[in-house]
């Protein structure tokens, strides 16, 4: 089989005949687990230098940005376009008219052919909604919800401020309106056991998501979470590389075949990366995994049921 599962890079290809890279644009936005509104401090495992690349400074604008992380890419791929990626913190919360203002922004950049936009599932009001459901019908776009758990006392532990029901209500909104829509999942955070783990998927297997990103939980510094493992270690269950791959396979199993999966894992910096530190590269874990499945004999949605 070549295809053990449906690649984020072929969706791409439905859409555009040239190659396309994301490019990291921090907008300076902040979060409502942050200012107050709903809590203070953030999520408890995140410090978003982990996920911000060096051009993704707030110190630039958003222009500035796309300048930079195009001359980063396009010197060895000149043909290539890029999708601009909003993707720290949480891109749908200010007001409504500066939003449009630097997605638009965005989009006037030169070669750039679509957005993604990362967010909440509290943080979409109707306005903003109506506005990517227009944007949607002209451009490329997906709104990329953090779901993170499906378990409300995992999200109330990790300080997300929101429910599961809230993103089930998001998600079904923003594909109602004819948007692509994606959303991300962290693997091993705490008290969550394999098999509560595995059951994400059927609590997702009738939502209308077009992606769908996993990452292992990875231990930053300075976050809170880092001062939890140092107290309490026995909240966590940290993957070894084999494991985390037999896992992601299982869970893969259980999706809905029609996911697109964008990715497995993520790639904390080192000098923030506590644990757990694989020594792997994004393609090297993808032919590891690759290679799992072909030994395992299995594929996307296998076992799934609705």
């Amino acid at each position: 089989m070549d295809k053990y599962y449906k690649e984020f890079a072929d969706f791409l290809s439905l859409h555009f005949p040239y190659k396309v890279q994301k490019i990291s644009v921090n907008a300076g936005f902040t979060c409502p687990n942050r200012d107050g509104l709903k809590g203070v401090g953030g999520c408890t495992y995140c410090n978003n230098q982990s996920f911000s690349p060096g051009y993704g400074s707030t110190q630039l604008t958003v222009s500035e940005q796309l300048r930079d992380g195009i001359s980063f890419f396009s010197y060895k791929y000149p043909e290539m376009k890029y999708l601009a990626y909003f993707q720290s913190y949480t891109n749908t919360y200010d007001s409504v008219d500066k939003l449009i203002a630097l997605y638009e922004e965005a989009l006037a950049y030169p070669n750039v052919v679509g957005l993604i936009i990362g967010t909440r599932p509290d943080c979409m009001p109707d306005e903003l909604l109506d506005y990517f459901s227009e944007l949607a019908k002209k451009t490329f776009l997906v709104i990329e919800y953090g779901l993170e758990s499906t378990l409300d006392s995992t999200l109330q532990f990790i300080n997300r401020g929101h429910t599961f029901a809230e993103s089930e209500e998001a998600i079904c909104k923003t594909a109602g309106k004819g948007i692509y829509t994606g959303t991300h999942f962290i693997l091993g955070l705490p008290h969550e056991s394999r098999e509560q783990i595995l059951a994400y998927t059927g609590k997702i297997a009738n939502l209308p998501l077009t992606t769908i990103k996993l990452h292992q939980l990875q231990l930053i510094k300075g976050t809170v979470m880092a001062k939890q493992y140092r107290e309490h270690p026995e909240w966590f269950h940290l993957f070894d590389v084999d494991e985390y791959i037999d896992l992601c396979i299982d869970f893969t199993e259980k999706l809905n075949p029609d996911l697109v999966i964008e990715r497995f894992i993520s790639q904390s910096p080192k000098q923030l990366l506590i644990a757990p530190d694989w020594g792997l590269k994004n393609f090297e874990f993808t032919a590891k995994i690759k290679k799992r499945f072909a030994e395992r004999g299995t594929y996307q949605g296998r076992l799934f049921s609705k």
